[in-house]
């Protein structure tokens, strides 16, 4: 399987977060900023809460905005840490149900925040299929390019928690 560091060519997005539905936003640690240099996207009070998959210091958010972090790699997952990933698209999904404006990042915002927000859209009625459509369709091309994360969603994060569990 390839990741984001197998992956030297997969481009730092233009923006620093994307909003993929109403309320909720996916993004990262870095973009590509208008002179095309990498930029810091960091996080200060745009949001009510802030779900981040790989914690790097000093990117926020500020204090008093709700914060979660479960860092994850950008590779195979275990029982555990699939579920930690139902925990946090749970939350993004009560929150933008209570109004509550969220972000989903990781590095760069493509694969881990990916597979956080396609499960929260699951789990708000749409198929895997419309998730990872729409997340691509508002993040880019380069959104979801994990296959594994992929297929992981198409089988149900359920189960391929019951089938890593096994596994290990």
């Amino acid at each position: 399987m390839r990741t984001r560091r197998m992956q030297p060519e997969v481009p730092a997005p233009d923006v620093p977060w994307s909003e993929i539905v109403p309320g909720l936003w996916m993004g990262g640690h870095e973009f590509a900023g208008r002179s095309g240099q990498r930029e810091f996207a960091v996080v200060s009070d745009e949001f009510d809460l802030v779900l981040t998959l790989l914690r790097l210091p000093g990117y926020g958010p500020d204090a008093g905005v709700e914060h979660h972090v479960w860092p994850i790699p950008d590779g195979p997952l275990d029982g555990t840490q699939l579920a930690g990933v139902m925990r946090l698209a749970q939350t993004a999904d009560d929150a933008l149900e209570d109004g509550r404006r969220v972000l989903v990042r990781c590095y760069h915002g493509y694969n881990r925040s990916g597979l956080v927000v396609a499960q929260a859209l699951i789990r708000a009625g749409h198929s895997a299929e419309e998730a990872i459509r729409i997340i691509r369709a508002r993040r880019g091309p380069w959104a979801l390019h994990n296959e594994l994360f992929v297929e992981y969603l198409r089988a149900g994060l359920d189960t391929a928690r019951l089938l890593e569990e096994l596994a290990e």
